[in-house]
């Protein structure tokens, strides 16, 4: 049996202390040494556990739009990918495919402009980041009545957000069998059937009608400014 009081040095903060784990950082004080066993353990551990992060939370998100968000509000949080992780994987990933498929279709199809695949590689995640606290001001006043407040529809809209980005991302794969098809006319009804899908179960005591209006008038109007953003930085940065 190991003697818990024995002092020990941790190797990540450089502390002393005893037990089995640092009282400073949390690291274990025993440190394996890296085996081919160690990594297959390690690829093992990560797949097991797809489950209760990103996969999951993507899962809930499309099968129950608007109350993975309600969960995760009343303190249900450990089995849900926290809402900024969630975000930003999704939209980073987001970026990627409008990078590549565009560029793509721009040099093996002659279709859409490269300026617009490079503002989805270098710019998307950044104006999506800042444009956030503007959508969850409209959707805050919008639903001004519920008892939800600021930064509670910031987290509602951080986790449809970061669906709807990647969502919106795969139809860019569209362009490979249609290369002049403008995504738009497909984003702009999924996006609002979402909202609305979300927004229901979300703001469950209010009228579906009420809710339904409210949904249309508040995801056209973000719609509208996102892309009049992401005109006007292609315009000035190319």
């Amino acid at each position: 049996m190991s003697n818990t009081n024995t002092i020990k040095h941790c190797k990540q903060c450089d502390k002393e202390g005893n037990g089995n784990y640092c009282n400073n950082c949390g690291q274990s004080y025993t440190i394996k040494r890296i085996t081919i066993a160690t990594i297959i353990h390690e690829i093992f551990h990560f797949f097991s556990h797809l489950d209760k992060g990103i996969l999951y939370t993507l899962k809930q998100l499309i099968v129950s739009p608007g109350k993975p968000q309600l969960e995760y509000i009343e303190g249900h949080r450990v089995k849900h990918q926290k809402p900024f992780s969630m975000f930003f994987l999704c939209a980073t990933a987001a970026a990627l495919i409008y990078y590549w498929t565009n560029s793509i279709i721009y040099h093996y199809f002659n279709a859409g402009e490269i300026e617009e695949a490079k503002f989805f590689h270098q710019y998307m995640v950044l104006l999506s980041v800042v444009m956030l606290p503007i959508y969850t001001l409209i959707t805050y006043l919008f639903f001004a009545k519920s008892r939800y407040n600021y930064a509670e529809i910031f987290i509602l809209l951080l986790y449809s957000l970061s669906f709807l980005v990647f969502c919106s991302s795969l139809l860019q794969f569209l362009k490979f069998i249609y290369p002049h098809l403008k995504t738009e006319i497909i984003e702009l009804p999924l996006i609002l059937l979402y909202n609305w899908l979300t927004n229901k179960n979300f703001f469950h005591s209010e009228p579906k009608w009420i809710i339904f209006v409210k949904t249309i008038l508040s995801s056209a109007l973000c719609f509208l400014i996102a892309g009049l953003a992401q005109a006007y930085v292609i315009e000035i940065i190319y």
